[in-house]
Formats: structure tokens, sequence, C-alpha cells
């Protein structure tokens, strides 16, 4: 029988990443191209954590899930967890494997990828299956100005997936999920690092975009330091997250780490406000599934007023000020 293996990632805090359940409701269409494939799980992690997780499971609509747990494997581990999913992966036979693109996954991807002599399509935006049955992934090439969608000569057929390109289900799915406890084969293997601790960047914790309720982003339009400063005090003023454009990451005026759209993240917060953002196709693929969109340009012509359910024509050093005081008042 077909099958799709999804990489469930625990996360330093111990809990399943949320990619994990948006690739679960995706992998439940193309299992349906499928002929009804198994819409299977891997989870690698220390010994009694599977059974926190099995309600997640069971409700997200798996078939199966392989739990390999071992005390070695408290923390992630390149050498270790790699070589225990190359090993199941040989031993189910999963037709597609999908991996969330997450810091984790994409270490973890093409060291698999390359242990299984298979394909990788890499930081996908969609996911389907053609009419020859073949996983068709699509993902953005030559620095976001064109869309590639690639075909995997070899099984299986191997994709990292960026979060928050798919939605979770807006409902459980629940199945009579198997649990499969594997053993792992790890002991002649010697980690080149080891963890010591983990210390969250200041910048990091302020600009959490991938669970953001509302995130202000700043463009090329805001032009300099001065401008993002405006933007900043906004955000602080309405509890938002600072997000950028790559024009703005280029100038120099945001870290890449908060870039927005084909080469950076993909949000979906429940408000986006774009200031001097004209609304190029790269960045608006990157924040179009967000609940409501706002818009401060001073082009009124400006594409982003074609996304957006609320816009104001206007200088953003005049109006973010204004807005600021206002929320402030």
């Amino acid at each position: 029988m077909k099958s799709i293996l999804l990489y469930a990632e625990v996360t330093k805090e111990n809990y399943l990443h949320t990619v994990l359940f948006e690739l679960a409701y995706k992998a439940q269409e193309l299992a349906a191209k499928l002929d009804n494939a198994e819409v299977n799980a891997l989870i690698i992690c220390k010994k009694g954590m599977t059974e926190l997780y099995k309600e997640a499971f069971i409700n997200s609509g798996f078939d199966k899930v392989y739990a390999v747990e071992d005390n070695r494997l408290t923390h992630y581990s390149t050498e270790f967890y790699s070589k225990i999913a190359s090993d199941v992966i040989k031993e189910v036979k999963p037709d597609i494997v999908l991996i969330g693109a997450t810091t984790q996954g994409r270490d973890i991807a093409p060291r698999i990828s390359s242990s299984l002599h298979t394909g990788l399509t890499a930081d996908c935006i969609s996911l389907d299956i053609n009419d020859k049955g073949q996983l068709a992934a699509t993902r953005p090439t030559f620095g976001g100005k064109l869309m590639a969608t690639i075909l995997c000569k070899t099984l299986p057929q191997m994709a990292t997936v960026r979060p928050k390109v798919f939605k979770p289900a807006p409902e459980n799915i629940v199945k009579n999920t198997e649990f499969i406890y594997i053993k792992p084969e790890i002991d002649g293997i010697n980690r080149k690092t080891e963890f010591i601790d983990f210390v969250k960047s200041l910048n990091t914790s302020i600009n959490e975009l991938d669970s953001a309720s509302i995130i202000v982003a700043g463009g090329k339009g805001l032009k300099n330091e001065a401008g993002f400063r405006l933007l900043k005090n906004f955000a602080d003023a309405i509890g938002a997250s600072v997000g950028a454009t790559r024009g703005a990451v280029d100038m120099g005026l945001a870290s890449a780490d908060i870039q927005i759209g084909q080469t950076g993240k993909t949000v979906s917060p429940k408000l986006y406000i774009a200031c001097g953002i004209s609304g190029a196709i790269q960045h608006i693929v990157g924040m179009n599934d967000s609940d409501k969109i706002m818009a401060v340009n001073i082009d009124e012509n400006a594409p982003i007023f074609e996304v957006c359910d609320c816009g104001i024509v206007g200088d953003a050093f005049e109006v973010l000020p204004k807005l600021t005081e206002m929320l402030r008042g």
C-alpha cells in the first residue's frame, strides 16, 4: 500500500512543531490522490515522550506512528537522528517523505536524502500529485523571481515545506492510530557535537513571526533606520511583531531572520500591516493568507492595495507617528 511519511519534530521546548499538523492536513489531500495512501509519522525522542503526544497524533489523521525512543535522543543530534530516520525509511518504504523546513528540518532532510540516494526538493510552498501519481513539489527559484515545480525520479520522493504555507485541519481527523515502537541502532555512532544549553536570542524573542497574531512589516519605502524605528514604535504600541521585505533586508534596514516572502518566512497572522511595501508578488506569497491585510503606501497605484482589506494612501513617515500617538493616547 502507498504511504506518506511525515517527520514529527520535537522542539527544544518539548512540543510537536506546528508544521507537523499543517503537513498532516495537506497529506490527507495528497493521500486521496494516491488511492487513499496511508498517512504516517516518525517521531524521534527521549523515552516516554510519545505518550504525551498520542492524542495529538490520533486527532490528526495518522494511520501509523513510528516512535523511536531513547534517552540519548533527549536533544537533537544530526548524527543520531539522521541515522535513525534513514533506517526507518528503509524499513517502511514510504512513497513520499515530508519534513518541515525548520532549522532542524533543513539540517536533517539533506542528510536523509543523501543516505537514501534519493532527491530532495527543499523549501517548498506548494505540493500536489500529478496525473502520473508523482509528487509535484513547487519552490521559488532564481531569487524568488520564478516558481519551479520539481519531480523526483527515485523513491522516496522527499520535500521540505515551509511552516505556515499550509493550514492545519479546521477540525479533528480521528483515526485508530497504530503506534509502533522501534529500538534505535546508534551504539556505534560518535556525535561530533554535544548539546550544552540553548539560549534564545533577544531578536528571536521579540519577533516570533510564526505565531504572531499581528505583524507590522516594512519595505524599501521606509528608506532608512529612522523609518524602521517608527515601524518598531508602532508595533510596540499595538503589541505586534516586526517583519520586513527582502528589499528592506538588502538595504540593511532589517535582519534576514524577519524577512517575509518567497525567500523568507511565510506567515498568516490575524492582522498584517504593510508599511512602505509596494506589493511585489515575491512578498505577497509570504503573507497573502493573513486574515486581514492593511497597507500604508504613498503610491495610490501600488499593487499592495489590490490585496489589502484596508489601505491608507500617505507617507509612512507621517502616518506611523500619528497612528502610534493615537494608540498610546
